[in-house]
Order: C-alpha cells, then sequence, then structure tokens
C-alpha cells in the first residue's frame, strides 16, 4: 500500500522538477535579455534626460533614447553620400593627430567593423590554437600574416572570450603552432557566443586528427 502511494509521488516530483528546469531554461535567458535591454535603454536616454528636461520642462521617459537611435541614423545617411564621407575623414584625420584619442578611436572602430562584417574584415580565418595552457585547445581569429627574420610566417591571433566576443586576448604564434580550419566566422562566433553550445563538426574532427598526430610524434 506503501508503495502504490510513493512511486505516484514520485512521479509528479519528477514532472514538476522537470517543468520546473524547463521553465528556467527559458526565463533566465530571456529575463537576462531583458534587462540588458533595458540597462542600455535607462543609460542612453538618462544621458539627454536632463537636457530634454530642460528644454521640455518635464519628464517624458525613451525620449533620449528615442532621440539617439535618430542621431545615430541620421550620421548614417550624412557618412553614406560623398560629402559626408569627405566630412569624416576630415574628422577622422584630426583625431588621428591626437596621441592617445587616436589609438581608442582606430582600435574602437576596427573591432566593430570586424564584427559587423567579419568575413570582409579583420577577421582573415579560424584557427584552433593551444590557450590557454598546453594541451588545451581554443578558438582564434587570424587578424594579420607577417614574416619575421628568418622568414617564418608569424602569426596574429584575437582569441575572443565567450560568452562576449567583443573582448579577448592578442597571441603572436609561429604558423606551425596554429591549426587552420575552413569553418567561417559566423559560425566559429556562434560556438563563442554559445560557449561551445552550438559546436560544428570541424571543430571536434581537427582535435581528433591533431591529437593522433602528437601520439605518433610521441611514438
Amino acid at each position: 500500500m506503501k508503495g502504490k502511494i510513493i512511486a505516484p509521488l514520485l512521479w509528479v516530483v519528477k514532472k514538476l522538477r522537470a517543468y520546473f528546469l524547463a521553465g528556467l531554461l527559458v526565463t533566465v535567458p530571456l529575463g537576462l535579455t531583458v534587462w540588458i535591454l533595458l540597462w542600455i535603454f535607462n543609460g542612453i536616454d538618462g544621458f539627454l534626460q536632463p537636457i530634454i528636461d530642460r528644454i521640455i520642462g518635464h519628464h517624458i521617459p525613451g525620449v533620449g533614447f528615442g532621440i539617439t537611435v535618430l542621431l545615430i541614423f541620421i550620421t548614417g545617411i550624412i557618412v553614406s553620400n560623398v560629402l559626408g564621407r569627405r566630412l569624416l575623414r576630415y574628422g577622422e584625420s584630426a583625431l588621428m593627430r591626437l596621441p592617445l584619442t587616436r589609438y581608442l578611436y582606430n582600435g574602437i572602430r576596427q573591432i566593430m567593423q570586424a564584427f559587423a562584417a567579419p568575413d570582409k574584415t579583420g577577421f582573415m580565418q579560424v584557427v584552433l590554437v593551444e590557450f590557454p595552457r598546453k594541451g588545451t585547445r581554443t578558438l582564434g581569429f587570424i587578424t594579420n600574416e607577417t614574416p619575421d627574420e628568418s622568414g617564418k610566417k608569424l602569426l596574429n591571433i584575437f582569441i575572443p572570450t565567450s560568452p562576449n566576443p567583443t573582448s579577448g586576448f592578442l597571441q603572436i604564434i609561429e604558423e606551425d603552432q596554429v591549426i587552420r580550419t575552413t569553418l567561417s566566422v559566423d559560425d566559429a562566433l556562434k560556438m563563442v557566443v554559445s560557449g561551445g553550445r552550438v559546436s560544428p563538426r570541424e571543430v571536434s574532427d581537427k582535435l581528433f586528427i591533431s591529437g593522433q598526430d602528437s601520439q605518433a610524434e610521441d611514438g
């Protein structure tokens, strides 16, 4: 009799736990996404609200954010024509004359361009590198290739952090120390952002081949 009562209760507990976990997997990412978007909205909106309050005389939520979006849109229209591009080049040349501003602006611009169109600018190829310690592999993006004095090719490799690929590490590595892949930059970025949840088959295949080569060398 006791067993007949416990079995249905266990089934109910398992079902409730499964439903709770399923709900958690949906609500946590959704909640964090909404929280981040609200944080961005409030940050941008709060920046312009004091000015708007003085002009209008009272607080209107969202106006600052709307004006910021409108200004970005108008800027995009301006720099898309010949006169706007000339003004942009003039402004950039003025910034490049200032020591600190030059590095900040140029670095931020290149990062934005790389992630806006990764296959066209910034990232040349996806590779696997031994990082952060011997025996481990991580995804990296070749950003430049230069020969050293002996003729060996040195690769500048950007190693992104997960799940935020806009920050990371710069490694300068000899070509024979990396595993080149044919993986697209978009697929590699999906893997980084998902924390490895989205993992293309080629990555595991390359690691398997690399492991076999290492064992053959040791043998």
